[in-house]
């Protein structure tokens, strides 16, 4: 850390006000932000291994000469294992798109027009990055071969296949995978192949004053790319869209593949559609078979969750692959095997969607179930703006229903008028439903109880759909004869309990009795 903080101190002439050190990532190399007096800021990396970091800092340097949107090499130290960056922030793509995942895999239009023009710049840095670059900058190896394909799918069957004990024939496997692997190196292609493109590794940089997340206010960089080598473009396309944990949905997909094929005409001349379906498909196969290895041994082996967890979606996807036709994939064994595999009882309880940092799983947060082919649910542009706002309102029907100033149209409109009612007696006359003796009188009654099971049951769902979509308004509203008795204890009610349970701000009016109360979120 030392050597870090004196190399920044060499190439800005100064101590840098503050240093963070910034969370991990998968790979052994550490990051720091240091800023200046000034609010700039830049970002320090500690590699452990010359190489990757030499393939890292030759790339990003090509990247920006062809000026491409990667991070700049500021600084490097004579033993290249630190280097100063530009800093990108800490918004991700995959951070930006979270509720779209976590809500398996129904992404907003907001989130998708992110995915979109994420896409789109991928064939960018592909082809244009390819144009002059040295390969043999490149590490590990300067080029997808079918050495590294056979590496990879013995990977697959060692630490993922083996483990679950599933009958096969050794040097039949291996005869499909010599195959395979020579089908994925068939066709020769000058593109740069990124490797490890995936949602972790896009940063959304804003541009200056821009006030929300929009694809024409933050733009996608790529970073990580020092596993990149010469390859086929296909490889890129098939990990950042067939990612087990993302979970696009298959319309989606599609979309996004139509995306950067019209995108890809741009930079060079392109396959047939139908061709390219064909050769991309080879891929999205390799590249499953690959992350299975991964997962396997990463779960299975070093036993840690989070890619035992990333198992299930990932056989989906191969389940998913394997109805295309037949003659896609002609390697008999391998198809049978891979056939047997997703019929394995451990796979077959697929949990179709992750569970919520706030404890809510997202299978109850959608109020229908989806087909599997379905699209995204139809979305519109108050979508992903967030966080909610819930407004809960007493009135008297005297007087009319409040109005609606979020300029929603108002929404829930709850008659209390069929409850029995305190202000018919003396005693209650001059108390309003928050004070105590009304209070006991209304839920001794007990109607007033089972009214209110209903309206929590309806306002749960909505609030939980809310939520998820990102809207940011939502309105209450409950009427009695004079608004001071039951709509007053109805509205109070439902508001500390939609505050309690989804920890969400809630504002209170009880507007006969000119009461406001704000109960402020607690995320």
């Amino acid at each position: 850390m030392q050597q870090l903080l004196e190399l920044y101190k060499q190439w800005s002439g100064g101590e840098p006000l503050s240093t963070e050190k910034l969370p991990g990532a998968g790979s052994n190399r550490s990051y720091y932000r240091f800023r200046a007096a000034d609010g700039s800021s830049v970002v320090g990396c500690i590699g452990t291994s010359r190489d990757e970091n030499h393939a890292f800092i030759a790339l990003a340097r090509h990247f920006t000469k062809r000026q491409l949107p990667v991070p700049q090499v500021l600084a490097v130290s004579n033993d290249e294992l630190r280097y100063l960056q530009t800093d990108l922030g800490s918004l991700s793509l995959f951070d930006a798109i979270r509720g779209g995942r976590e809500a398996g895999g129904r992404y907003t239009l907001a989130e998708q027009e992110l995915l979109k023009s994420t896409i789109r710049q991928l064939p960018n840095i592909q082809l244009r990055g390819a144009r002059g670059l040295d390969f043999s900058q490149c590490y590990p190896q300067p080029e997808f071969d079918q050495d590294s394909v056979l590496f990879d799918l013995n990977y697959f069957k060692y630490c993922f296949l083996k483990a679950t004990e599933l009958d096969f024939h050794e040097l039949k496997l291996e005869a499909d995978f010599r195959l395979l692997a020579k089908d994925l190196t068939a066709e020769p292609c000058e593109a740069f192949l990124y490797r490890d493109f995936q949602a972790r590794n896009v940063m959304l940089v804003p541009s200056p004053n821009s006030q929300h997340l929009t694809p024409t206010t933050h733009h996608p960089y790529f970073i990580d790319f020092q596993g990149g080598r010469k390859g086929p473009y296909y490889y890129d396309l098939a990990s950042f869209l067939w990612q087990a944990s993302a979970r696009y949905p298959h319309k989606l997909r599609r979309e996004l593949v139509y995306e950067y094929y019209n995108a890809l005409k741009q930079y060079t001349e392109v396959p047939t559609t139908h061709h390219f379906v064909a050769r991309l498909s080879l891929f999205v196969l390799f590249r499953t078979l690959q992350v299975l290895g991964a997962y396997g041994f990463r779960g299975y082996f070093e036993r840690k969750q989070h890619f035992i967890e990333s198992i299930p979606p990932a056989i989906q996807n191969l389940r998913e692959l394997l109805t295309l036709s037949p003659q896609l994939f002609p390697y008999p064994h391998l198809m049978d095997v891979l056939g047997r595999l997703c019929q394995l009882p451990q796979f077959q309880q697929i949990e179709v969607v992750a569970p919520r940092a706030d404890g809510y799983k997202t299978t109850d947060l959608n109020p229908y179930k989806p087909h599997p082919k379905d699209g995204p649910a139809t979305f519109s542009k108050y979508d992903a703006q967030g966080p909610l706002v819930v407004r809960v309102y007493s009135f008297s029907y005297r007087k009319g229903i409040p109005e609606d100033e979020s300029g929603n149209g108002g929404g829930y409109v709850f008659d209390c008028r069929s409850t029995h009612n305190p202000g018919r007696y003396e005693p209650y006359k001059n108390l309003t439903g928050l004070d105590e003796p009304v209070i006991r009188f209304l839920e001794d009654d007990g109607e007033i109880l089972t009214f209110l099971e209903s309206v929590y049951r309806l306002a749960d769902a909505h609030v939980r759909r809310y939520i998820q979509r990102g809207f940011t308004s939502l309105m209450f509203s409950f009427g009695c004869t004079g608004g001071q008795h039951r709509s007053v204890y109805s509205a109070q009610h439902l508001a500390e309990h939609i505050h309690s349970k989804f920890g969400i701000e809630v504002h209170i009016c009880h507007r006969e009795q000119n009461i406001t109360q704000i109960l402020g979120s607690t995320k």
